[in-house]
């Protein structure tokens, strides 16, 4: 049974950073922090190369860094790793878990998103589980994952009924994000696009402009 995220973490529209992978954890506070101060709505943390004990370590230091700035704080991949630190909530793919599992773990009030892709049937059974967000991608060619499934805009309108936030992923740049907002996304999810950007507190906010 889905639930409704508190007022501190119920999701607006904007900006969904994700971590790029980093090994160095004063490094990735260092990259993370201006990003946090422009104004993103939630950050993901996601690092794929990193052993357990570094994605413990690194999550645990960008909890307080994000409390204290208001902005939600969401893992990859791991609903128990999340437990552990008590972040926001969790975000998992196909292979990463079953979210009714997770949301009883985390509890009701948790964030849990879902990897759809390009399947509207497979958000509805992420919502029926318990997802209070559903995320589909790639829109565009994606430097991160250059061999995504590519998703039509027209999705993200299909499934407004089911009542949750609509994440868009994959290739978004400030210059094609507002055909995919006007599509009906309600946050626009980015690594490169903002950590690799010269200056990721003004990539940010190009972004968030494409809301207005």
């Amino acid at each position: 049974m889905n639930s409704t995220p508190p007022a501190s973490v119920r999701p607006r529209r904007g900006v969904y950073a994700i971590t790029p992978d980093c090994t160095d954890t004063v490094q990735l506070l260092q990259r993370v922090e201006p990003v946090l101060d422009a104004g993103i709505v939630w950050l993901q943390y996601r690092n794929k190369t990193a052993s357990p004990a570094l994605r413990r370590m690194q999550a645990s230091a960008l909890q307080p860094a994000c409390r204290a700035r208001g902005v939600a704080l969401i893992v990859n991949d791991d609903w128990r790793l999340a437990t552990e630190i008590g972040a926001d909530g969790v975000h998992l793919g196909e292979d990463d878990g079953d979210i009714a599992q997770a949301r009883a773990a985390l509890g009701r009030h948790a964030l849990i998103g879902a990897s759809c892709y390009d399947d509207a049937g497979r958000a509805i059974a992420a919502v029926n589980a318990g997802a209070s967000y559903v995320a589909f991608g790639a829109f565009f060619p994606s430097p991160t994952k250059p061999r995504a499934r590519r998703a039509d805009p027209a999705l993200l309108g299909h499934v407004a009924a089911l009542g949750v936030a609509r994440v868009a992923i994959g290739g978004i740049t400030p210059d094609n994000a507002r055909s995919i907002v006007a599509a009906g996304a309600d946050l626009i999810a980015v690594i490169s696009g903002v950590f690799d950007a010269p200056d990721p507190a003004r990539a940010v906010n190009a972004y968030r402009a494409c809301f207005d």
